[in-house]
C-alpha cells in the first residue's frame, strides 16, 4: 500500500517549502567558527550545567516549563535501561509501565495509557500501534537514547491533545545533532548482561565529521533474553486456588488427564514460559550545518521478536463455566477460555522508517527560527500461534510539523505551528478484529510564554481536525476538536516556584474504539467499538511547587481531571464465541492524584557527595457515581541514599508499592510489595566520565511483585533477583 496520494497538496506544498527554505544555508558562505561552536554547545546534552532542565521538545529556549517534566539521562539512564520504554521509566514519579510482557511494555502516566499518553522520538510519534493494545510493543529501541523526557502541562498541546496524561519524548542521535568541531569523530558504546532474564546487549553509534558542515552517523544495536527468572509461582495466589479448585471438579468428574494438567499449570514456577525475546537496530543519518541553520535526515530498521505469556489452564475451564465476574471493566483477568490457550504465541515486528528534522535561522525578525520535522514509518507486526501465522498488521504512516518559533520581545515569547498525520491500518488473519481503516488529521497549535519578573504565565491552544474511514464497514467520520491551557507561577527570590495549570482538552476517539469487533488475544476477549463515540472532553486542574530548597530540590504537583464521555471498555453480561464482550461506551468520570520528589545533599565537601532522594505517587480514579474504574496504579514510594565520589557512585533504594484494594466489578486484588535495589558505579579514567561501569543487583530478595495495571498480572510477575553488568564508553 502506498500513502503519498493522501497527503493533501496544500500541506504537501507546505513541507515541500519548509524544505526548500532550510535546504537554502547550502549554498551560503560557510560559518565561522565561533557560530559553529554554539551550534554545537546548543545540542550537546553531555554538558549541561548542574541543575538545569532544558526540554528539547518544546522548541523554545527557556530552561524548564511550567508543569512538571522528569529528565533521565547519563548514569541515571544507563541504570534504569530496559528492553522496553515503559519498563525504564517505571520508577518516575507518576509513571508504571503496562507490563504485559517483557517484550512489551508501555509508559502508564499519571494512570493514562494507551491513546491518552504520546510516544515521540525527537518531538514526533514513533508511528506503531503499541498505544492500540497493550500486547504491542513500542518500535523504539532505549539503547539509542541520549536523554528521555517525561512532558505534562501547556507544552504538552503542542504534540497532541490526546496527551492527556502527558508525552514521553525519547532524544537519540539519529539524525546528527552538532558539528564535531573539536574531533574528527564521536563514538558511544554500551554492553550489558545479567542474570534474571540472561540478558546480552550491545550497542554502538558514531558520528564522523565529513567536512563542509556535513556530518554522518551510523548505529546498531542488539538484545536477547530467555524467559525471565521470577521468585515464586508464575500464577498468582488467586489464580492458583482457582486453577486447583477446577483440577478438583475435573477429578471428580472422572477427567484425570484435564485435572492433571490444570495443577501443573498452577505449579509452574521459577520461569516464566514464553517470555523471551530478541532485538536488533541499525540507523543512519546525515546532517548539514551552517549559519545557524541545519538540516538533516535518516533512515533505520526496528525488528524485535518477542513471546506472550499465556494465562495457565487457558482452554480447560471447567467445561466452558461462565466466569465473567472474573474480567474487570477491560477483561484484563483473562479467566476464559481461549482458542490460543493451548499454542505459544508470540510476536514478530519490523519497522522501516525515514526521519528528516531540520532548523532555519531566520535573524533578528519577529520569528527567530523556523523547525520543520518529518518522519515516514512501514510496520508489519505478525502474531504467531505456534508456527503458524495468525493475524498480520500492516500499518503506513507519516506524520510531520513546521514550527515557527518567536524571538523574545522583552518578556515575551513562543511559538506556533501545523502538523499532519496520516495511518493507513490493515489486520488480515484470524484475529482481524478492526477493519481497514485510515485516520487523517491536521493541527493548529501555539505555545506563548510571559515572564514579568517574579510571574511566568504559559498558555497554549490547539485545533485538531479528525478523519476517520473505513471503507469495507462504510464508516466516514470526521471530529473537531479544540484544547487550550493556562498556566501561572510565581518564583521566589530563592528559586522556588508555586503556580497553577488549568486545561481544557477534547480528543477524538480513536479508530480502534470506534471500529473494533472481534476476538482480541490481548484481553483475551470480544470487543465491540462504538461508532457513536463522541468527542471525550476533560477539565484539568494542577498546582505545583517545584525549584530548590536549599542545596536540595523539590517537585511535588496536586491533580484533578473531570470527565465528560471518557471513553473506556465495559464489561457486559454476555458471551461471543465463548468470550466476555468488551462494549466500549463512555461516561463521565474523575481522576485525580498527587507526585513529587525531593532530592536533599546532606553532605555536599567538594569530592564527596550524600543525597537522598524520595519519590512517590498516588492515583484516585472512579466513573462519576463512584465505581473504581480498572487497572488504576496503587501508592508507591521510593526512598534512596547514594553516595558520589570522583571516581565512585554507591545508590541503595528501597521501592514500595502498595496493594491495591480499590476495584473495579470483576477485578483482583493486587499484593504489594517492597523491592531493594543497590548499584555501584565505577568511573575508571580519573577526572573523565567518557567510560562507566555499572553493577547492579534489582530485587536484592527476591520478592514477588506484579503491577495492577497490566492486563496480565496474575500470570507475568516482575522478575526475580537480578544481578546486572553495564559498560558504557563515549569519545
Amino acid at each position: 500500500m502506498t500513502i503519498y496520494h493522501h497527503v493533501p497538496r496544500a500541506f504537501a506544498l507546505l513541507l515541500s517549502t519548509s524544505i526548500a527554505a532550510l535546504a537554502a544555508p547550502v549554498a551560503a558562505q560557510q560559518a565561522p567558527a565561533e557560530d559553529d561552536a554554539r551550534a554545537a554547545a546548543r545540542d550537546d546534552y553531555h554538558n549541561r550545567a548542574d541543575g538545569e532542565i532544558v526540554v528539547t521538545a518544546s522548541g523554545l529556549t527557556q530552561l524548564d516549563t511550567l508543569a512538571g517534566t522528569s529528565v533521565m539521562q547519563g548514569i541515571e539512564l544507563q541504570r534504569s535501561l530496559a528492553g522496553q520504554i515503559g519498563d525504564v521509566l517505571a520508577k518516575e514519579p507518576g509513571v508504571t509501565a503496562t507490563s504485559f510482557a517483557p517484550g512489551a511494555s508501555r509508559p502508564v502516566l499519571r494512570g493514562f495509557s494507551g491513546e491518552r499518553v504520546k510516544v515521540l522520538v525527537d518531538g514526533i510519534g514513533a508511528i506503531d500501534v503499541s498505544n492500540t493494545s497493550a500486547d504491542h510493543a513500542v518500535s523504539i529501541d532505549p539503547l539509542t537514547a541520549e536523554r528521555i523526557e517525561v512532558l505534562r502541562g501547556p507544552a504538552v498541546m503542542l504534540y497532541g491533545s490526546q496527551a492527556i496524561g502527558g508525552a514521553v519524548n525519547i532524544i537519540d542521535k539519529r539524525i546528527p545533532r552538532r558539528l564535531l568541531a573539536d574531533e574528527p569523530y564521536h563514538f558511544d558504546a554500551t554492553a550489558a548482561a545479567d542474570t534474571a532474564y540472561d540478558l546480552r546487549e550491545a550497542g554502538a553509534s558514531a558520528d564522523v565529521a565529513l567536512g563542509g558542515g556535513f556530518v554522518a552517523h551510523v548505529d546498531g544495536t542488539w538484545r536477547q533474553t530467555n524467559d525471565v527468572r521470577i521468585p515464586g509461582h508464575v500464577a498468582s495466589d488467586a489464580l492458583r486456588a482457582d486453577l486447583l479448585a477446577d483440577a478438583e471438579e475435573e477429578a471428580l468428574e472422572g477427567h484425570a488427564d484435564e485435572a492433571e494438567e490444570l495443577r501443573e499449570a498452577a505449579e509452574v514456577r521459577g520461569r516464566l514460559p514464553d517470555s523471551a525475546t530478541k532485538t536488533w537496530s541499525a540507523n543512519a543519518g546525515l546532517a548539514f550545518f551552517r549559519d545557524g541553520s541545519n538540516l538533516g535526515a535518516s533512515v533505520g530498521i526496528y525488528d524485535t521478536t518477542y513471546g506472550v505469556p499465556s494465562r495457565p489452564g487457558a482452554g480447560h475451564l471447567h467445561h466452558g463455566e461462565e466466569d465473567g465476574a472474573e474480567h474487570d471493566a477491560e477483561g484484563e483477568d483473562h479467566d476464559h477460555a481461549h482458542e490460543h490457550g493451548a499454542v505459544p504465541i508470540s510476536i514478530g515486528l519490523r519497522q522501516y522508517r525515514a526521519d528528516l528534522r531540520g532548523t532555519l535561522d531566520l535573524g533578528d525578525g519577529f520569528f527567530r527560527a523556523l523547525n520543520t520535522r518529518a518522519g515516514y514509518s512501514d510496520y508489519t507486526h505478525t502474531e504467531f500461534e505456534g508456527d503458524e501465522i495468525g493475524t498480520v498488521f500492516d500499518v503506513e504512516g507519516i506524520e510531520s510539523r513546521v514550527e515557527l518559533v518567536q524571538a523574545r520581545r522583552g518578556t515575551w515569547q513562543g511559538q506556533v505551528g501545523g502538523q499532519y498525520y496520516f495511518r493507513d491500518f490493515r489486520a488480515t488473519g484470524s484475529e482481524a478484529y478492526i477493519p481497514p481503516n485510515t485516520t487523517d488529521q491536521w493541527a493548529l497549535f501555539a505555545l506563548q510564554e510571559v515572564h514579568a519578573g517574579p510571574v511566568q504565565l504559559e498558555f497554549a491552544g490547539r485545533y485538531e481536525r479528525t478523519h476517520v474511514a473505513a471503507g469495507t464497514v462504510g464508516f466516514d467520520r470526521s471530529f473537531n476538536a479544540g484544547s487550550g491551557a493556562v498556566s501561572l507561577a510565581h518564583e521566589t527570590a530563592d528559586g522556588l516556584r508555586f503556580g497553577i495549570n488549568v486545561s481544557r482538552v477534547a480528543r477524538a476517539p480513536s479508530a480502534e474504539e470506534l471500529l473494533a469487533d472481534g476476538a482480541h488475544i490481548a484481553t483475551q476477549a470480544y470487543e465491540i467499538g462504538n461508532r457513536d463515540l463522541s468527542l471525550e472532553k476533560a477539565w484539568g486542574f494542577e498546582a505545583f511547587v517545584r525549584g530548590r530548597i536549599g542545596p536540595g530540590t523539590i517537585s511535588v504537583a496536586a491533580y484533578r481531571n473531570h470527565f465528560s464521555g471518557y471513553i473506556y471498555q465495559d464489561a457486559v453480561d454476555a458471551e461471543i464465541d465463548g468470550l466476555p464482550v468488551l462494549q466500549t461506551v463512555q461516561r463521565a468520570a474523575r481522576y485525580s492524584g498527587i507526585e513529587g520528589e525531593i532530592s536533599y545533599p546532606f553532605i555536599d565537601s567538594g569530592p564527596f557527595r550524600l543525597i537522598a532522594d524520595v519519590r512517590g505517587d498516588y492515583i484516585r480514579a472512579s466513573l462519576k457515581d463512584g465505581t473504581p474504574l480498572p487497572r488504576i496504579p496503587p501508592l508507591s514510594l521510593l526512598g534512596a541514599l547514594e553516595a558520589q565520589t570522583e571516581r565512585f557512585d554507591v545508590r541503595g533504594e528501597v521501592q514500595w508499592t502498595s496493594a491495591q484494594e480499590r476495584l473495579a466489578p470483576g477485578e483482583t486484588r493486587t499484593d504489594g510489595f517492597v523491592f531493594v535495589n543497590a548499584s555501584l558505579a565505577w568511573k575508571p579514567v580519573r577526572g573523565n566520565d567518557s567510560v562507566t561501569v555499572l553493577l547492579q543487583g534489582e530485587n536484592l530478595f527476591d520478592v514477588e511483585g506484579r503491577r495492577h495495571v497490566s492486563f496480565t498480572k496474575d500470570f507475568v510477575p516482575l522478575a526475580g533477583r537480578n544481578v546486572k553488568l553495564s559498560v558504557r564508553t563515549s569519545f
